[in-house]
């Protein structure tokens, strides 16, 4: 078979499981979005006895906060449910339990769909990533800008703030009436919801609880966002060479999880059966992952070596791979040598 025969064929191995259940739908809801509010309830309700409880509390609600933004993002596919308009109610209420405006998201992770992986279509939907040439063009203060994006304490301490009280409150310039009215429906909400609960229990109380639950929430899934495009072997190409299964087989990533935390991040770790095939459920990748035998073959990444991605900050073309800034700047460092000896 050819790549093309080939590719043809793993996508129309996938279509069986691109069906949605309803009654596991809403199932999924049930056990997802009412734990997730009940937490928060006693979260609030504990503080009298403990802030620990509390804490306590909040960590727990943020695992169901990631849990019911795979919902959200099942919706924007279009794949939690066969109607597009229990897709979109559903998906407006998840989105404001997460932060998340709907539309916004929809069309912006849409994109990063049909561009995941592509050299020359970065910059919308995932996160900034220069290649090593790119990164040598630039200035020392834009290098410094760039390194200073890339660590850890920022992408996952700072990142998670920016995003809920930046990213997910403004449109951008090209967006369409209907989407920069569903942000400002969203932000309206949220903005009266979160009023009323600081009138209620006070501003302290309200960060402890609903605060410190979206900041975890977000660091989990900006880690979890990483980790499925940022490993050494990760496929990237330039738009000549770009291929969209390769870049969902061979660009997305495996990431095996123990069974609880797999349930809590809703499947998602069978990230390259979802960019292969946005329309399957996130209840159906597991299967599909196990059904199909070229699926399996997909780069694996555990708890333990996911780690490791931290270090990679750029990407290499020529070799094909990622690389850390210690191996960039060493390499300047014997070229630098070698133009003085000579």
């Amino acid at each position: 078979m050819t790549d093309a025969e080939k590719t043809k064929q793993l996508r129309k191995e996938v279509v069986p499981f691109a069906k949605s259940q309803t009654k596991t739908s809403i199932l999924q809801i049930i056990n997802t979005i009412l734990p997730l509010l009940a937490i928060w309830g006693a979260g609030y309700y504990l503080l009298q006895f403990s802030p620990w409880f509390t804490v306590a509390c909040s960590i727990l609600a943020s695992g169901f906060v990631v849990r019911t933004f795979i919902i959200f993002h099942d919706c924007t596919h279009g794949s939690f449910f066969k109607s597009k308009k229990a897709n979109n109610i559903v998906g407006n209420i998840t989105g404001i339990l997460t932060s998340f405006p709907y539309e916004k998201w929809k069309r912006e992770h849409t994109i990063h769909h049909a561009t995941s992986s592509n050299l020359d279509k970065r910059g919308i939907g995932d996160i900034d990533m220069l290649t090593v040439d790119e990164y040598l063009q630039k200035s020392k203060l834009g290098r410094l800008g760039y390194r200073l994006y890339r660590n850890p304490l920022v992408m996952f301490g700072l990142g998670p703030l920016f995003m809920v009280l930046v990213l997910n409150r403004v449109n951008r310039k090209d967006a369409k009436k209907k989407e920069r009215f569903n942000t400002y429906f969203t932000n309206a909400v949220l903005l009266i919801i979160c009023a009323a609960l600081i009138w209620a229990t006070g501003w302290q109380t309200f960060l402890l609880v609903h605060g410190l639950t979206l900041f975890i929430a977000g660091a989990l899934g900006i880690w979890l966002f990483y980790i499925q495009h940022t490993y050494e072997d990760s496929y990237f190409e330039f738009e000549t060479d770009w291929d969209y299964v390769k870049a969902a087989v061979e660009g997305s990533s495996y990431y095996k999880l123990p069974k609880i935390l797999q349930w809590i991040t809703g499947n998602i770790g069978f990230h390259h059966v979802h960019h292969l095939s946005p329309r399957v459920p996130n209840y159906n990748l597991e299967a599909a992952h196990e059904s199909i035998p070229p699926l399996q073959k997909a780069t694996t990444i555990t708890l333990k070596t996911s780690v490791e991605s931290i270090r990679y900050k750029l990407y290499d073309p020529k070799n094909k791979k990622f690389v850390s800034f210690k191996e960039v700047e060493k390499k300047i460092r014997l070229k630098n040598n070698k133009s003085v000896q000579a």
